[in-house]
């Protein structure tokens, strides 16, 4: 089923994502996603949330405010974080999973780049991978999900923030050369979710262009997540500490999903799902 908005130029495809226990239905609305990180060294919010219980509270008041998705993370990505082992990453974020797959309903995405933590964290209830390196930094993870049938979130990244060609033409071959990988390993098509990766490989001027041109991300015919949410590009804007970003955020919100974004990755769930749904009211009309 499409979706021909022609007024603002959107065209989407109605597409159902199934998994055990779930359905995701991508195209008549726009997917809230929220942040659960388990860290102490998170750019935003690390610490904040490092004991069970508190994490377990948050989870639950940002399902009452909106979230579809609840994504938690057991090691931080920002630049200059510190690696830890597996398994310090799994006794971070196994217990939380259990907890909230037992007192919840929540589909549970596991932030993760590691096929050790993937295979614990889907047996223990995670629902989707979330891996901020599309599978070319732990090929075994492609296998894992394909092994369970679960589905995969794959981002653009890379180190440093050079270029050798237009900046969206190389992140559009990374992320098929992502779904290559996820299909090679038996990932269906119906399974996979594209993220361009702001903040990731970019300096901040990069993601504002790539803010303007995440249409052509979406192009590529996969659902698309956005994960802008407190980033340095607002705060360069602004002037603002992560926490007070959260205006910045709506903002990219909104413009995602004229662009035809299906999923927003935020930390202030509440504010950004009240946008969606009045943005989602004007420009997703059927």
């Amino acid at each position: 089923m499409l979706m021909d908005n022609k007024e603002n130029g959107l065209v989407l495809e109605i597409k159902k994502m199934n998994f055990l226990g779930h359905e995701l239905e991508f195209g008549k609305r726009t997917l809230i996603m929220g942040i659960l990180n388990l860290t102490p060294d998170s750019f935003s919010d690390g610490g904040d949330f490092l004991n069970v219980d508190k994490a377990l509270e948050h989870a639950k008041e940002m399902l009452r405010e909106g979230a579809d998705i609840i994504d938690i993370g057991g090691e931080s990505s920002r630049p200059g974080h510190t690696r830890i082992s597996a398994e310090e990453e799994m006794r971070r974020v196994i217990p939380v999973i259990r907890r909230l797959k037992e007192e919840t309903d929540a589909i549970i995405s596991l932030d993760t780049i590691r096929a050790e933590v993937a295979e614990e964290g889907i047996k223990n209830g995670v629902d989707i991978i979330n891996d901020i390196w599309g599978l070319q930094e732990d090929n075994n993870l492609a296998v894992i999900a394909a092994k369970y049938g679960t589905p995969v979130v794959l981002m653009h990244n890379q180190k440093g923030n050079a270029y050798a060609g237009d900046m969206v033409e190389e992140i559009k071959r990374f992320l098929l050369e992502s779904v290559r990988i996820a299909k090679a390993a038996g990932i269906n098509d119906d399974k996979i979710i594209l993220d361009p990766g702001i903040g990731f490989g970019k300096t901040p001027e990069q993601n504002l262009i790539l803010m303007s041109r995440l249409g052509e991300i979406r192009a590529l015919g996969y659902p698309v997540l956005l994960g802008a949410s407190r980033k340095s590009m607002i705060g360069k804007i602004l002037d603002l500490p992560p926490k007070d970003r959260v205006e910045g955020t709506i903002a990219t919100t909104v413009l995602g999903i004229i662009q035809g974004v299906d999923i927003v990755r935020v930390h202030d769930v509440l504010e950004n799902s009240r946008a969606a749904k009045v943005t989602d009211a004007i420009i997703r009309r059927i």
